[in-house]
This record gives C-alpha cells, sequence and structure tokens, in this order.
C-alpha cells in the first residue's frame, strides 16, 4: 500500500506540469523535461554576440557531450552561457519555437553569421616571418598559432612556409635538407637550435657586463 502510494507520488513529480513565468521560445516538450540536481550548468561560458558564434556552439556541445546530456538539457543548458545581445536575441524567438537543440543551433548561427572568423588561405603563412628582434622560440609559438587559424592545412605547406619565414641560418639549412617535414618532426628539432640559441644569448649577456674589481684595500701605514 505504502509503496504503491510512494509510486504514484514519484509518477504525478515527473508529469507535473512545469512552472513557466512569462512566454519562452521553449517548446512545452523541451520545458517538461527537469534538470537533475547534479547538473552543473556552464556559467563559466560566455557569448555576448562580439565572438566567432561557431567556436561558442563547438565548446558547449564539447562540454554537453562529456557531460552525456539529451537534447532536451542542451536546450535548457544553452541560454545560460548567453549575455548581452545574444541573450536579448533568444528571449525574442517566437514563444514554443525551439523544439530541439538544431532549432536553436541553426538561429543563433545564422543571427550571428557576420562573427563568423573567416578561414585564412595557407598563403597567408608566407606573411609570417620572423623579426630581427625576435627569438625563434617566441616566432615558432607566432607561426603555431597563425597555423590555427588555417582550415585544410598541410604539413608540406606549413613546414615550407616556415622554412621561408625563419631568420636563425642553422636551423633554416637543417630544414632545406629534407624536401618533406612533419611539423612534429620540425617542433622536436627546433627544441635543440632553441636551447642552443638561448645558451648563447646568455654566453654573450654576460660579456657585455662589466667585470667588477674588489677595491684594493689600505693597509695601517698606507697614506
Amino acid at each position: 500500500m505504502r509503496r504503491d502510494r510512494e509510486n504514484g507520488e514519484e509518477r504525478s513529480e515527473r508529469t507535473q506540469r512545469p512552472v513557466i513565468i512569462g512566454p519562452t521560445p521553449f517548446h512545452y516538450s523541451i520545458l517538461e523535461v527537469r534538470l537533475a540536481k547534479h547538473f552543473d550548468k556552464p556559467t563559466d561560458m560566455r557569448y555576448d554576440g562580439t565572438q566567432d558564434p561557431q567556436e561558442h556552439l563547438t565548446a558547449f556541445e564539447a562540454r554537453m557531450n562529456l557531460k552525456g546530456v539529451g537534447d532536451e538539457v542542451r536546450c535548457r543548458a544553452f541560454p545560460v552561457t548567453l549575455a548581452g545581445p545574444a541573450i536579448r536575441w533568444f528571449n525574442s524567438l517566437l514563444q514554443g519555437s525551439v523544439a530541439g537543440f538544431s532549432d536553436i543551433s541553426r538561429a543563433f548561427l545564422a543571427q550571428f553569421t557576420t562573427r563568423i572568423a573567416k578561414a585564412k588561405h595557407p598563403i597567408n603563412l608566407l606573411g609570417v616571418t620572423q623579426k630581427a628582434d625576435e627569438t625563434t622560440r617566441k616566432y615558432l609559438d607566432r607561426f603555431n598559432d597563425k597555423c590555427l587559424e588555417i582550415e585544410g592545412l598541410t604539413d608540406s605547406v606549413a613546414s615550407l612556409c616556415l622554412t621561408n619565414g625563419l631568420l636563425n641560418e642553422d636551423f633554416r639549412k637543417h630544414l632545406t635538407t629534407r624536401p618533406v617535414w612533419m611539423m612534429q618532426e620540425i617542433q622536436k628539432v627546433a627544441r635543440e637550435y632553441i636551447n642552443d640559441e638561448e645558451v648563447s644569448q646568455v654566453v654573450a649577456a654576460n660579456k657585455r657586463q662589466p667585470s667588477y674589481t674588489q677595491p684594493r684595500q689600505h693597509g695601517n701605514g698606507e697614506q
């Protein structure tokens, strides 16, 4: 008898109509799904309409995939990541128009499409050259960052552009010994040349420092 009553209460809780305050873009099928108590809302993610929406959407979906949540929970969690113009846009969507996460993602990308970063062509890497006062380590860091902005970049093109932009003659000559390098191989070889370069810089800096001469000690009999 008691078990039947508990089961009845549990069914009642599951089917209880959600409390809705004001209009919402979510369809009723989304609202009736309750978030688990342990669900960690992605409040640390923020999109205000000034960044690349594709990057934000990809990061959000990766977080949700890691948590293993379903479509309805993704819908409920996504507005938490919006701020400023972005959350105002979301609230302006037609009432009940969002029945699945695909509805949100399509509308989101369409609204902020001008913010999507344009993929750069590999030829842009030819302009990434080492500056006269730039260490090889800093140049490689900058070059690697630029590589991330280019879609479909092959190792052969990347290694060619890197060799073209290098000022470190020894490193550059080493890279010309082979027609094609894997970027992973280049990073490994680069560590040796970077270490040699940094040691040479320390030695040169020490040589430039004036030597310290200890003051002459005067004896008691000296005037």
